[in-house]
């Protein structure tokens, strides 16, 4: 019965932790935060299994886990509120062009993760660009362009320079 509430223990303050961390925490690993995700992992390992190292204490360990995370994933689907407060919702972060600065901070995304993802996804240049940036709960940043205004009367424009390059030609 330790070992469950240890593992239970671990996993919760393992949730908040990375909940609390931001969303940008693990979609993006620097070589630091891997570095630091291999050291939590290990000194979980040594919280969860304790003095024993027994093949029984491993396998409740990992029962454990794969039902806490099954439990989870049906609380997620029959509550909102678990969902919103376990992933989190998408969080505007540019709106028509203009970086939105306190929800930046509060999430640790800069201008330049933004213009990344911009280029690599979209293929823009400029922030301007952009109608909005959305920061899912992935970690991921989406990017939605702004529609380039109609260009009226281009078609009939284009037509009548056809017709006059023409009857130069032909003149």
């Amino acid at each position: 019965m330790d070992t469950i509430l240890r593992t239970l223990a671990i996993y919760l303050f393992l949730l908040v932790l990375f909940r609390l961390s931001g969303k940008r925490t693990l979609s993006e690993l620097s070589t630091f935060d891997f570095i630091l995700l291999l050291i939590i992992s290990e000194a979980t390992q040594n919280a969860l299994l304790g003095e024993d190292y027994s093949l029984v204490t491993g396998l409740t360990v990992i029962l454990t886990l794969v039902m806490l995370d099954l439990g989870l994933s049906v609380l997620k689907k029959r509550s909102r509120v678990v969902e919103k407060v376990t992933e989190g919702t998408p969080l505007v972060i540019v709106e028509h062009g203009r970086l939105l600065k306190e929800r930046l901070s509060k999430t640790q995304v800069t201008e330049d993760d933004i213009m990344q993802t911009a280029r690599q996804t979209q293929g823009l240049e400029r922030l301007d660009q952009i109608k909005y940036a959305v920061l899912e709960t992935s970690g991921g940043i989406s990017i939605i362009p702004r529609e380039l205004p109609p260009l009226e009367g281009l078609e009939d424009r284009i037509e009548d320079a056809v017709a006059r390059a023409l009857a130069r030609r032909q003149g």
